[in-house]
């Protein structure tokens, strides 16, 4: 793998519109849970429940839940203010506890924050074109 890759949940509109943002302003190449059997050597990286959250994947790491998005806005940000602010967090015992904590706020009540931004999900659209048919 040489393309960081941003692996999240494609039947969510609310994760959607994210996937979406970085993919439109990133090099990280996105991938959805549903597409995972085309890509068994990235599904194979990922740990055993990956739907519980989102994952970035690199070369040498797996990020996941909160650091998966962390480090996607570090690498949309590359040399501004909020891979700068992630770092100064970084500085700070409790901010990864932090980080999760706010991460797990925001997953769970992702139908809350879909009625404000959110996407038809790929795999929704998927399914509707079957339906059509």
């Amino acid at each position: 793998m040489t393309q960081p890759t941003l692996v999240y949940d494609d039947d969510c509109g609310f994760c959607t519109w994210w996937a979406d943002y970085f993919d439109e302003r990133t090099n990280v190449r996105i991938v959805g849970f549903s597409d995972l059997p085309d890509h068994p050597d990235l599904r194979e990286r990922l740990p055993e429940y990956y739907e519980e959250c989102s994952h970035f994947v690199t070369d040498d790491r797996v990020y996941s839940c909160g650091a998966s998005i962390e480090e996607a806005l570090r690498r949309y940000d590359r040399d501004g203010p909020v891979r700068e602010g992630i770092d100064f967090l970084r500085n700070f015992e409790d901010y990864e506890r932090v980080r999760e904590w706010g991460y797990r706020r925001v997953a769970d009540n992702r139908d809350k924050w879909g009625q404000i931004m959110s996407k038809t999900p790929p795999a929704r659209r998927d399914r509707q074109s079957d339906q059509d048919r």
